[in-house]
């Protein structure tokens, strides 16, 4: 494996591989560890904590100094089931300028392109090092991100600023929404309804804790907002229960009620102020219920939380991403990404990848031929930059 891929190549062998969240991405790891390998380059594995399955991977390449532009992208897919899909999914079709497959778009399109990036730099004089990231989990709320930070940290020098290749059309976004989800389970007491004052039903108390969401989502929708928040769209934080499962029969009172809720922050919003303010009022609820039947009670248990990323002031990510595009224009997005979670660590972070958002998680999921290309621009770009 010593012919060096093209950035298509590479595409095609990665999207090969099909790494819905729910399945291992290890054979992909496996061969991009191999490949890199081959070509130079000291590729690092992380074990995903309590799977094994799972790993994550990073690598370094010039002088062995702090001050690194690194490159992040993750390694899994959103499922295809149920979509109608015209070509295979994991096999890069090209057609009409477009290359068509799970991922290409969102975002192995990238992945490839840095890959492709990291051994192109293994044969240059770098002066500024080059890092890449590869984590597992972004699309079920980016898990794996923290972890691979913190691996990173005493194996290679740390980096200065991190480029998230997630599809942007090749434009720099400077912030992102925060992102907190919270599984919900209402336990009531059952009884015949039409004895309703003696029991607790677990929908009717989730009906309020989602109300209580309503509520603060008008609030939101009227506040004053900031330069930032009028950035977004829309440019408020947003709350939102998207599954509700509960009840036995249409005649007793719920013994049970199960529902997600998740809130989207305006970056600088805490996400945890917000989990805090949710649970308070979950347990005035709860206090309600008990005083009905002891055993009625609320748990609520954290399933994901991504930081937004805040737009910096004279930001070293952001001065280079626009001197290598060219592009001035203030971007921000609603989506989450681990770049929050890295500037959070200390580096300088921006969104720069190919593909339109609006392709991912789509049947037929695509990424053009010219955004392919202007990945590559850039990241030949910024070689030479990293050349001196």
């Amino acid at each position: 494996m010593t012919e060096k891929l093209s950035p298509r190549a590479l595409m095609e062998k990665l999207v090969s591989f099909p790494t819905v969240s729910r399945d291992t991405n290890l054979p992909l790891i496996d061969w991009v560890e191999v490949y890199l390998t081959a070509h130079g380059v000291s590729a690092h594995r992380m074990e995903a904590p309590g799977q094994p399955e799972k790993a994550a991977l990073f690598a370094h390449v010039g002088p062995w100094q702090e001050g690194a532009v690194v490159l992040s992208g993750h390694t899994d897919v959103v499922p295809v089931d149920g979509q109608q899909w015209e070509t295979d999914p994991f096999e890069v079709v090209e057609a009409d300028g477009r290359y068509y497959g799970r991922g290409t778009c969102d975002m192995k399109g990238f992945d490839a392109l840095a890959i492709w990036a990291m051994v192109e730099a293994q044969g240059r004089d770098l002066t500024t090092p080059l890092q890449l990231a590869l984590s597992y989990d972004e699309e079920i709320g980016c898990l794996c991100p923290p972890h691979l930070i913190r691996a990173m940290e005493p194996v290679v020098p740390k980096g200065r600023i991190v480029i998230v290749g997630e599809p942007s059309m090749m434009q720099v976004v400077t912030g992102h929404k925060g992102d907190i989800g919270l599984n919900v389970h209402v336990h009531g007491f059952e009884v015949h309804s039409s004895l309703l004052h003696t029991g607790v039903s677990a929908v009717h108390e989730a009906a309020r804790l989602i109300e209580w969401a309503n509520q603060r989502n008008r609030q939101n929708r009227a506040a004053p907002r900031n330069e930032i928040a009028a950035l977004f769209d829309p440019p408020w934080t947003t709350q939102h229960v998207g599954t509700i499962q509960g009840g036995t029969a249409s005649n007793i009172t719920a013994k049970d009620c199960r529902f997600f809720i998740e809130c989207r922050t305006l970056p600088g919003v805490s996400l945890d102020a917000w989990k805090a303010e949710f649970q308070a009022f979950a347990r005035e609820v709860e206090a309600e219920m008990q005083a009905v039947h002891p055993d009625a009670r609320i748990e609520i248990s954290e399933v994901f939380k991504v930081s937004g990323l805040v737009p910096e002031e004279q930001g070293a990510a952001e001065a280079l991403a626009r001197a290598l595009t060219g592009d001035n224009g203030t971007h921000v997005v609603s989506y989450g990404t681990e770049a929050g979670q890295f500037q959070e660590a200390g580096y300088s972070v921006i969104i720069c990848g190919p593909g339109d958002i609006a392709q991912a998680h789509q049947a037929n999921e695509f990424l053009s031929v010219e955004q392919l290309q202007a990945g590559q621009d850039f990241m030949t770009a910024l070689l030479d930059r990293l050349s001196g």
